[in-house]
């Protein structure tokens, strides 16, 4: 029979149990790694904050097609005035509207299955760092718990208390997304839609997502710095409002509301002795979209053999973890050259600018060139594209930088 010391004994803790955490789970415990996840709320998947957008690789991944509500296979695209460019193609699928509650259910599951532990109603008070361990003091279910681990993983958000905790900084940008659930509206199904305008998204843009049986998800988000004031309430109130959108969101009935923040840009040093932050924990979200399941999946997939050889040497120093978290230099440069073409395209341009740079896309030759090359989840291919074969947007590409987009 195990002592109460080694029962509270784990290989890592992962704090934190939403899709990251658990699909890090998954992996570690399918490799021998006693592995325990913490959940602060009573229930996986709750609260949901997000588009709930998961791409075709990382539902690969898991496997989780039952929690599909609709496939997209494009988007239509509006200019501040209304001129409409549409990326995509019909039977071409780009993405996956999810139920959050049911796939991060599912995520967790799975690493059950494998041999994880979870403990729900569970949250870190206090954590010391010693030579040999991680000493973790847990408040669980109101009373309060010692663990041990060799190492200790935050894949707990925006607000990570592991990032927070040991002060390893913060992402580079913290967006503010307001989104509600909506009955009623029609629509393309399998298109979603983008809006753009400084009145109800300035610097980003707004979405209507079709999540089947006549629902959407109406959203918004923003950098703080452009709000100029107003909350992301009022943004999206501008735009179910505006003139020229009025009466696409006149049959909209309410259903659920959300607001949460949206971290891009990973920090500088994810990682310290025998501590390290995953997914919206590292600012791993994409500057273009705010997804972060898709990004946070393909960082585990980059670190997780070189991570289990780590832990099974216990080699977790700082050292050590640098060089597991080595493939996080390419995802930052990747977001870099993203977010300078993000700001290029979208956030620094007037509204007035914006609709010319639309004018430019409605031209036939890069209409089809733009569905050619565009995918919504990955634009940054499309951005650069545009900026080699365009001549417009390659006085664009001065503004910019050739140095950051072309590196």
């Amino acid at each position: 029979m195990l002592t109460l010391s080694e029962a509270n004994m784990y290989q890592v803790v992962i704090i934190g149990a939403g899709p990251i955490g658990g699909r890090l789970a998954t992996e570690l415990s399918s490799r021998g790694v006693s592995t325990l996840m913490i959940e602060e709320h009573s229930e996986i998947g709750r609260p949901f904050q997000c588009a709930g957008l998961v791409n075709p690789p990382a539902m690969e991944m898991v496997g989780l097609h039952d929690t599909i509500l609709q496939s997209v296979d494009g988007a239509l695209i509006h200019s501040p005035s209304g001129i409409l460019v549409p990326v995509g193609k019909d039977g071409r699928t780009r993405t996956h509207v999810v139920c959050r509650k049911r796939f991060d259910q599912g995520v967790v599951a799975q690493a059950m299955d494998a041999g994880a532990h979870l403990w729900l109603l569970s949250k870190p008070l206090d954590a010391v760092v010693t030579d040999d361990c991680v000493k973790i003091k847990i408040e669980r279910e109101g009373k309060i718990v010692d663990i041990e681990c060799d190492l200790l993983i935050g894949a707990d958000g925006a607000h990570s208390w592991t990032r927070r905790y040991f002060k390893m900084g913060r992402p580079k940008e913290m967006m503010i997304g307001f989104q509600t659930d909506v009955t009623g509206m029609t629509g393309k199904d399998n298109w979603l839609e983008m809006y753009t305008g400084r009145d109800f998204a300035p610097g980003l843009f707004a979405w209507v997502i079709p999540t089947g049986n006549n629902t959407h998800r109406i959203g918004m988000w923003a950098r703080p710095q452009d709000l100029d004031g107003k909350s992301v309430e009022q943004c999206y109130h501008d735009l179910i409002n505006h003139p020229l959108w009025k009466e696409r969101f006149s049959q909209a009935k309410e259903i659920a509301r959300y607001c949460g923040p949206v971290p891009c840009g990973i920090i500088r040093k994810p990682y310290s002795d025998r501590v390290m932050v995953i997914g919206d924990a590292a600012g791993m979200a994409k500057p273009t979209t705010g997804g972060g399941i898709g990004p946070g999946f393909r960082q585990i997939e980059a670190i997780i053999d070189k991570l289990v050889y780590s832990i099974e040497k216990n080699k977790l120093k700082s050292n050590h973890l640098a060089s597991v978290c080595k493939p996080f230099k390419s995802f930052k440069k990747e977001q870099d050259r993203a977010r300078a073409l993000r700001d290029l395209l979208v956030s620094i341009p007037s509204d007035e600018e914006l609709d010319s740079h639309f004018k430019m896309f409605n031209r036939p030759e890069i209409l089809d060139l733009i569905n050619k090359v565009g995918d919504i989840e990955h634009p940054v291919p499309l951005g650069m594209t545009l900026l080699r074969k365009v001549p417009e947007f390659r006085k664009l590409a001065v503004r910019a930088g050739f140095k950051l987009l072309f590196a």
